[in-house]
């Protein structure tokens, strides 16, 4: 730049400032982005129809009783509902259910590693 006038050394000068000044803005414009990008996916990966499945058959299964035949053993439904929702979804899958009276208590933990439910219900 020492053989530039000095109006000429202004224009460089200023171009220099802002190709700088535009690659900064381009950082921070592609970091906003990543930032809403994994909003989003958060909100993805809530598991709404997994959890409304398990949910579904676990309160299907506390109305069985163990009497039944292979299939239909209240037992064995639900330790293959772990081990499906294990095996399938990769969620670990807890739950337990007493009858008090008329009244069925229930509880159901789903974790899959990316967000956990808890839920507590009473039939009647």
């Amino acid at each position: 730049m020492a053989g530039l006038k000095d109006d000429a050394q202004w224009i460089v000068l200023m171009g220099f400032i802002v190709s700088f000044s535009l690659f900064f803005i381009a950082i921070v414009l592609n970091q906003s982005t990543v930032v809403g990008q994994t909003t989003a996916e958060a909100v993805l990966e809530f598991p709404k129809n997994d959890l409304r499945e398990v949910r579904d058959v676990v309160i299907q299964s506390a109305y069985m009783n163990d009497e039944g035949g292979l299939f239909n053993n209240k037992t064995n439904v639900q330790n293959d509902i772990r081990t499906l929702s294990l095996s399938r979804q990769n969620a670990v899958v807890s739950f337990s259910n007493t009858t008090s009276g008329s009244f069925t208590y229930g509880e159901i933990h789903y974790n899959n590693g990316v967000m956990a439910y808890s839920e507590s219900w009473t039939s009647h």
